[in-house]
Order: C-alpha cells, then sequence, then structure tokens
C-alpha cells in the first residue's frame, strides 16, 4: 500500500492511505476534494399538486443553485364513472408513485377554491386531503397555497388567467412545448411559486446581518457550545 508522506513538522506528520486521511498526532488532514464535493449544495426536488376529483394536475421542479427544471409535467385523469372513494383512492395511489419515483424533498398544493356549490367544494377537498395523506406519511412536509397567492408569486398578478401563468412559467423554466393540460401547468405553478417562497424566507432570515460573526452577536442565545 502505497503511503505518501503530505507534511512533516514538529507536532504531527500526515498521510494518505489509499486516497483515505490518516489522523497521527494532534491535527488531521482534510481532502480538498472532498471539502469541494461537499460544499456543493444538493439539489432540491419540489412536487406540486393541483388536487381535482376528475383531473389532478401534478408538477416536479428540481433546484440547483438559481436553476429552476421541469421535471415531469402531467395529470391524473379519473373517469366520472368510478366511485368517488374509487377515485380517492387512486388520487392517493398516484402521489405515492410520484413520491417513489422522483422522491421530492418538499410537497406543496393549491388549496381548493371556494365557491357556492357545497357539494363540489366537500369533493374537491377529500381530493386534496388525500393527496396531503399521501404525503405526510412519506414523511414530505406540506405546504398549502390559495391561487391567488400562486399567481401572485408567479406572475406579480393574483388574478391573473391560466395562460398569462403558463406564459410566465415558460420564460422561468425555458419550456418551448404547449401543455394540454392546464391542470398541469397549475401544479407547476405551485411548485414554482413554492420554491420563491422558500427563497423569500431565507432571504429575510438573512437580512440585517452581516455575515456569521455578526449574526452570532446578535443571537448569543442561539449558540450551541
Amino acid at each position: 500500500m502505497a503511503i505518501k508522506n503530505l507534511c512533516c513538522d514538529i507536532l504531527t506528520r500526515f498521510y494518505v492511505v489509499s486516497g483515505e486521511i490518516l489522523r497521527v498526532g494532534l491535527f488531521s488532514f482534510i481532502n480538498p476534494v472532498k471539502i469541494q464535493s461537499s460544499l456543493q449544495k444538493p439539489a432540491k426536488i419540489i412536487l406540486g399538486i393541483d388536487p381535482g376529483t376528475l383531473v389532478m394536475g401534478y408538477g416536479i421542479i428540481e433546484i440547483n443553485g438559481e436553476h429552476i427544471k421541469m421535471k415531469e409535467m402531467q395529470v391524473l385523469k379519473l373517469s366520472g364513472k368510478k366511485d368517488n372513494y374509487e377515485r380517492l383512492q387512486l388520487i392517493h395511489q398516484k402521489v405515492e408513485e410520484l413520491i417513489k419515483k422522483f422522491k421530492p424533498h418538499e410537497f406543496a398544493i393549491e388549496a381548493p377554491f371556494f365557491g357556492k356549490n357545497v357539494q363540489s367544494m366537500l369533493k374537491l377537498g377529500r381530493a386534496q386531503g388525500v393527496a396531503i395523506a399521501a404525503a405526510m406519511s412519506a414523511g414530505l412536509p406540506v405546504t398549502e397555497y390559495s391561487p391567488k397567492k400562486v399567481k401572485q408569486s408567479i406572475t406579480g398578478n393574483g388574478n391573473a388567467d391560466k395562460i398569462q401563468v403558463w406564459k410566465m412559467l415558460q420564460q422561468l423554466l425555458a419550456l418551448k412545448e404547449e401543455p394540454k393540460y392546464y391542470d398541469a401547468t397549475d401544479a407547476l405553478a405551485v411548485a414554482v411559486c413554492h420554491h420563491f417562497q422558500i427563497n423569500s424566507a431565507i432571504g429575510k432570515m438573512a437580512k440585517g446581518f452581516n455575515g456569521w460573526d455578526d449574526f452570532i452577536k446578535k443571537n448569543p442565545g442561539r449558540l450551541k457550545k
């Protein structure tokens, strides 16, 4: 086994054995290549859902630094001839499949739009509930956004229509294809909205501090010793 002497001084010697770290003395040598790879922020995957009793939209995005990439955007079509509870089961199964396939870190869903038809609202609420239940069973953090909040986050206008939202998504994600279902684009918008809200929250937390030293100085109680 080749052993390369990297450094020698009065206190200690450092060796690397087959690319691994060997500690001798008071200090240990850290491979700079490993430091660089560990500092690279891992990609984050967000699953967005637009709930529905007949059509459920879903969109999955991957975040790498400032880059947003769409991994999939599609719908689950449910036959109106099926029993209501059977449709709920299919929604639950589909969300489970998406979580297993894409392994998202976050789950975001659009809140039901409150209308005058109580029965329709009840059915839509159930569809949302089973989707949330599937995410919670997988241990995912769940966040809910109102349709107005999603539109505001994507376009800057809470009253924007579906076409305006999609056109903005095309610019943000560099998409060229035209959607077959706006339920799918709504779900994609929910995922992107969630990403924007997370970044906004992080930005607000960091605001007002000039580096870590300043943060620790102003928050001594949050330092663990």
